[in-house]
């Protein structure tokens, strides 16, 4: 596993956000979880994000330090892997105690629903960075989570390794609170956190240079060329590549982006992921036919 960070580093690799792989008690699985890291990483893909895909928002403190020890030695030397804290402010403190004992270079703090301000959160950032000793990913979700003022003392304080910017519009292309942020932090440390289907209007109108990616732990090989495409600025290749990951996106979207990633890398026998871990639930059976067979194409393409 890499050890270290810096900012040039996501300009290296499309950010994979996986689901974590389970067994039927619900332990995690490090054989089926080093199976999908494999996966990822054949497609040339080298950064892991464990956040919301792999639900780290109901993971247990107990299990905590074994599963940050599953994710450490699945990974190969160069790839580098981020796990995630939080949501609530108690168990981000557990953990960075845990973490200041490990060797992951930045860890995300999730975003919660639960009562907060953005001043609350740059306290709890701050917090968790003097106590874990790394740098944090701030997670922006929503336009009350923090202002652009929170954003910019946090970078200024020394204490955000990046953003991920997961604001959902209808047209991306209208993003006000994306556009101030890269008024007022350098767009090199704001990476897009919705997927291929933004990435392209991120890049050339925003100027963020990286993306995260769910479906990309199904066809890791067209992600990566659609990162290097838009880096080399060739944006109708980038476009060609984005829109065969609609189907597969569409299906998250409407039935749940987690669960239907989590069903889809098993349907497709990259990996199995197993039970989903509560509070989230499986998606209906019903549904398995639908997102078998986009899951399957998805992954044809990728190895054609």
């Amino acid at each position: 596993m890499k050890t270290t960070f810096s900012v040039a580093d996501l300009e290296k690799s499309v950010i994979a956000v996986p689901p974590l792989c389970r067994d039927a008690t619900l332990r995690i699985h490090p054989a089926e979880n080093a199976r999908l890291i494999r996966h990822i990483e054949s497609g040339g893909v080298s950064t892991l994000l464990y956040g919301g895909n792999a639900n780290f928002y109901n993971i247990a403190l107990s299990e905590y330090g074994e599963v940050l020890e599953v994710l450490e030695q699945s990974a190969a030397e160069g790839t580098w892997v981020i796990p995630s804290v939080g949501p609530y402010f108690g168990t981000m403190m557990d953990q960075a105690a845990i973490l200041a004992t490990r060797k992951f270079p930045t860890a995300m703090v999730l975003p919660t629903l639960a009562p907060s301000s953005p001043e609350g959160v740059r306290i709890a950032v701050m917090k968790f960075v003097e106590k874990a000793g790394i740098p944090a990913v701030l997670y922006v979700k929503d336009e009350k989570y923090v202002t652009v003022e929170v954003v910019k003392a946090l970078v200024g304080a020394g204490v955000i390794s990046w953003i991920k910017y997961a604001v959902v519009r209808t047209d991306p292309s209208n993003d006000p609170l994306l556009a101030a942020l890269v008024d007022e932090v350098d767009p090199a440390l704001i990476v897009s956190g919705i997927g291929e289907q933004p990435a392209i209007i991120h890049r050339t109108q925003f100027g963020v240079r990286a993306f995260t990616s769910g479906c990309v732990c199904v066809a890791p090989r067209r992600s990566r060329e659609m990162f290097e495409a838009l880096g080399s600025g060739r944006t109708n290749d980038a476009e060609s590549i984005r829109v065969r990951f609609e189907e597969l996106e569409g299906l998250r979207n409407a039935h749940g982006p987690i669960p239907v990633l989590h069903h889809a890398v098993a349907l497709a026998g990259i990996a199995n992921t197993g039970p989903a871990l509560p509070l989230l639930g499986p998606v209906p059976n019903s549904l398995h036919a639908e997102i078998a067979p986009a899951a399957q194409r998805l992954l044809n393409w990728n190895n054609g």
